[in-house]
């Protein structure tokens, strides 16, 4: 965008205020943003000071006063708040005074030593704004002002304008726009002078930055600046001679002339530009002997919308790297040239996989490749907000080092080292976040309910795509912008889908499972006073962001979303016993203790028609402090039977940071004491902090190591005690560990024999963190528990799911991603584990197909009292049979049975017929 007209303007701001005072209310101001008639607006804004490529070493805010009178700045303040913030402004105090149709230049600290020196400045601020999204405010007051994000409207008191950019939270009527990162020298300045009280209508991106102080200005406005010419190429050169064969180009800083056919183009989301690539080149290519790229992408705002794929076009501009990718910038239409395609060789995308070295991908920056080989969903966790999917080639995920390696460990280097060589990000042609405001009415790329992204499916590129590189990440770039109204056909590639309905079936008579319930508070945020919220594109608020104890949902309707996606996943999960975490612990707010617990029970049994569920009820001896989540158990009535009741550990000071282990006796319904299990909840301290000796270490373990370690050593103590008490070494350890299978922690409890079902038994992993797959969520069997164990799923329903489709982003895109299912019920998977504990000897029989006659006492009248017919006859349920319960498997009702089955035994003995051996319980549903 060329330089705004600096004086012309605002000198007609000062006529139409002259014209005012002659012809009264029919000719307003123009300034209207100061409602004290101050008339004083922010004119330009150039924060981005001392960043590579800056043309001044300092930031600046430019103030303008456009009345015929001149301005006391005694008193008001420059003020400053992050784009997210919600809090107090930051604040510097200014004096001086704007000279009527003046001007008033403020200094602001620079993000370093690029750039030349400010003309001399009438006021400095110590202040530290982004140099792309914050809010600035000019204040009349000198505190710092606390203003609710959103628009603010002409007349807020302490007011005097505001400037919302980027992503900013906090606005006039909407945020002004910024083109490019801080290396790209640019500043926003006042469009056409004009103060609608709309940043995005009052403020466009201005390339060349003209800082002006108090003394520059007067009275009477000074010639617009001259233009300045475009560069003057010092070289004619080709692509690869820019690119060079290192991560820098060796013509960084001259400004060249150069030639290729456009391959991609980004006019619009913020890349502002394209990509050429010289003819011929690509196709089949030998890495070994590939040593410079082909291409390079030109960064051009002024002719990107010039230009389209296959276009042959020569370009003057200067090279740079911008955060390392090689670009050329050419900032005017002259600088741009249209050649005959006659006879020239369109370039061929690389059929290449993905390097696995830097060095080898600089080779292909920029250039058209059509990657070959295998990958795999690793992470969609930034894709509804960035519109970016994480991938690694290969078959399989990226993998947390200590899920599989010991910190420290030469393997564990290994798997970093594997990490790195595999990962690669698809981008969407665009720098869109899609929580600001103005970019949530764009639905979001590549995330939909019918053709899901998951973590672990496997990807195949159809359509050719631009490697290049942007934050710190190699990205493939589709050649053209892609959003949500993108067909699925139109995308450059395809995703499996990997989800299933239920986990895979792992047998037994009974089956436990640990879920994480992603604070699931029936308490909710507008219930109570302080809290604070994430808010939906219409800024309702959605889930609670901190203020209060609250941890949940904001309101009724909020909850009711969360709570049937956490129903219809338990209710698929299949489990008969199933402990839960990060539920709320209502003691908190008053109530009894299992308030939230019995409303999901309740939920649950509506779901199901029936009482199926019951809950164990909290212990009556309880810990001196409790978090504001607890643990729990559910289950399923007709199958198993609580043993006594829970119990709690109490008087540890290793849980005094973390949750304390709550355990529960089971039995199967009809089982005997050889059949009762031991299941106690976890849900260790978490990784996320820790000073001191629970510093994190660096070594791959997180913070809070230490307490992790200790809660692991009194949980065995713990578990050993309640063994003994309940009289069973059939003991399970489920539920939230943060720990990886290999760190610290789970190595206690492998050294105290126990069996973590899940890495020995499954492939799967329970969680995802920083596009890293690994299982925190646990299930740890005692050597006779583990004996009993006939199958384990970790059921991949959340963690590898976006967070899109959570109940906490409900409405935050035009294109709503909720929908009252299971995925993405929590941000943790389910682990389910088989056990059979019932005895094979007593079971029934599958009804008998042959005629049987009936078996009469000897000397009794045939068809009297003496001449029993065969038990279970079709259509019949005897008494002591057994008998489908309300959640469809089999009960058994007692001993009448075994006599009725002996007899038929013995009959079908004597017919010389075989007897039949089968489980008790003879089929299970659910």
């Amino acid at each position: 965008m060329s330089s705004r007209p600096r004086h012309t303007p605002l000198g007609a701001a000062a006529l139409v205020a002259g014209l005012s005072l002659l012809l009264g209310p029919l000719v307003p101001v123009a300034a209207v943003a100061a409602p004290d008639g101050s008339g004083v607006v922010i004119a330009e804004a150039y924060l981005k000071g001392g960043s590579a490529n800056a043309p001044f070493n300092r930031k600046f805010v430019e103030l303008y006063n456009p009345t015929s009178a001149s301005v006391s700045l005694a008193g008001w303040s420059l003020q400053y708040r992050s784009a997210t913030g919600s809090g107090a402004f930051s604040a510097a105090a200014l004096d001086g005074t704007i000279p009527a149709e003046g001007h008033f230049l403020v200094a602001i600290p620079g993000n370093g030593a690029n750039g030349a020196e400010l003309p001399a400045p009438d006021a400095t601020a110590s202040l530290n704004p982004s140099g792309t999204t914050g809010t600035v405010l000019l204040s009349d007051q000198a505190d710092p002002l606390t203003l609710a994000p959103g628009s603010v409207t002409a007349g807020t008191d302490g007011v005097v304008d505001l400037l919302g950019y980027g992503a900013s939270n906090t606005f006039e009527t909407s945020v002004a726009p910024v083109t490019g990162a801080n290396g790209v020298p640019n500043s926003l300045a006042r469009t056409d002078g004009a103060d609608t009280d709309v940043n995005s209508a009052d403020f466009s991106t201005q390339t060349t930055v003209t800082p002006q102080n108090s003394g520059g200005t007067g009275t009477e406005p000074g010639p617009d600046p001259e233009p300045q010419p475009e560069p003057t190429p010092e070289a004619d050169v080709t692509v690869a001679q820019i690119q060079g064969v290192t991560d820098a180009s060796p013509l960084a800083g001259r400004t060249v002339t150069t030639r290729g056919v456009v391959t991609a183009t980004y006019p619009t989301g913020g890349l502002n530009g394209y990509v050429i690539q010289t003819p011929g080149t690509g196709g089949a290519l030998d890495l070994s002997t590939h040593l410079a790229s082909d291409a390079l992408f030109v960064y051009s705002a002024s002719t990107a919308s010039s230009v389209a794929v296959g276009d042959y076009v020569e370009v003057d501009g200067t090279v740079s790297e911008y955060f390392g990718l090689t670009q050329i910038t050419v900032t005017g239409t002259s600088s741009l040239r249209a050649l005959d395609p006659t006879g020239v060789v369109a370039p061929q995308a690389a059929t290449v996989g993905l390097p696995a070295t830097d060095a080898q991908r600089e080779t292909l920056e920029s250039m058209l490749v059509l990657p070959q080989g295998g990958f795999t969903v690793a992470d969609t966790y930034t894709t509804n907000q960035y519109g970016e999917v994480k991938l690694a080639s290969g078959d399989r995920p990226l993998i947390q080092p200590t899920e599989v390696a010991r910190p420290g460990s030469a393997d564990f280097a290994a798997v970093v080292a594997d990490n790195a060589a595999r990962a690669v990000t698809l981008d969407d042609g665009a720098t869109t976040n899609f929580f600001t405001a103005a970019n949530q009415s764009i639905p979001v790329p590549y995330l939909s309910n019918e053709d899901p992204v998951t973590v672990g499916a496997s990807v195949a590129f159809t359509d050719p795509v631009v490697l290049d590189y942007r934050n710190s990440a190699w990205k493939y770039q589709p050649t053209a912008r892609i959003t949500g109204d993108t067909a699925y056909g139109d995308l450059p590639v395809t995703f499996e889908d990997v989800r299933t309905d239920a986990p895979r079936e792992v047998g037994g008579d009974v089956r436990l499972a640990s879920f994480n319930v992603l604070n699931y508070f029936t308490t909710t945020g507008d219930s109570i006073p302080g809290c604070t919220y994430y808010t939906d594109r219409a800024g309702e608020p959605v889930t609670v962001d901190g203020g209060c104890d609250a941890r949940g949902a904001a309101n009724a309707a909020s909850l009711e979303r969360q709570q049937v996606k956490i129903v219809t996943a338990i209710d698929a999960l299949g489990a008969d016993v199933v402990s839960l975490e990060e539920i709320e612990n209502s003691a908190r707010f008053g109530e009894d203790r299992d308030s939230a617990l019995a409303t999901l029970v309740g939920a649950l049994n509506a779901a199901a028609g029936s009482e199926v569920w019951d809950y164990a009820r909290s212990p009556e001896a309880l810990p001196a402090n409790e978090d504001v989540i607890r643990l729990a158990f559910i289950y399923k009535k007709a199958v198993v039977e609580p043993v006594g009741g829970s119990t709690i550990l109490t008087g540890s000071a290793a849980f005094s940071n973390a949750r304390q282990p709550l355990a529960q006796a089971f039995r199967p319904v009809g089982g005997d004491a050889g059949s009762t299990i031991l299941a106690i909840a976890n849900h260790f301290k978490s990784k996320g902090s820790g000073s001191g000796a629970d510093a994190d270490l660096g070594d791959g373990q997180g913070g809070s190591n230490a307490s992790r370690v200790n809660q692991a050593n009194a949980l065995v103590a713990f578990a050993a005690e309640r063994e003994a008490a309940v009289g069973t070494d059939k003991v399970f350890l489920l539920g939230d560990f943060n720990a990886y299978g290999q760190e610290d922690p789970i190595e206690v409890l492998r050294a105290a024999g126990y069996v973590d079902l899940g890495s020995s038994e499954t492939d799967e992993y329970s969680y995802v963190f920083s596009g890293l797959s690994g299982s925190l969520d646990h299930v740890l069997a005692s050597p006779a528990a583990a004996e009993a164990v006939t199958g384990v799923d970790i059921w991949n329903i959340n963690a590898g799911e976006s967070v899109g489709l959570e109940y906490s982003r409900f409405n935050y895109n035009a294109k709503q991603l909720y929908q009252p299912d299971q995925f993405r019920s929590s941000d943790h998977d389910p682990v389910v584990v088989g056990v059979s504990l019932l005895a094979d000897e007593v079971d029934p029989v599958p009804p008998v197909t042959e005629p049987v006659p009936p078996v009469t006492d000897p000397g009794a009248t045939p068809g009297g009292d003496a001449d029993p017919t065969v038990p279970g006859a079709p259509g019949e349920v005897s008494p002591g049979t057994t008998a489908p319960t309300a959640d469809g498997s089999l009960a058994y009702t007692g001993p009448a049975a075994v006599t009725g089955w002996l007899a038929l035994a013995l009959v079908l003995m004597a017919m010389g017929g075989t007897v039949l051996v089968v489980r008790r319980r003879a089929s299970r549903v659910g």
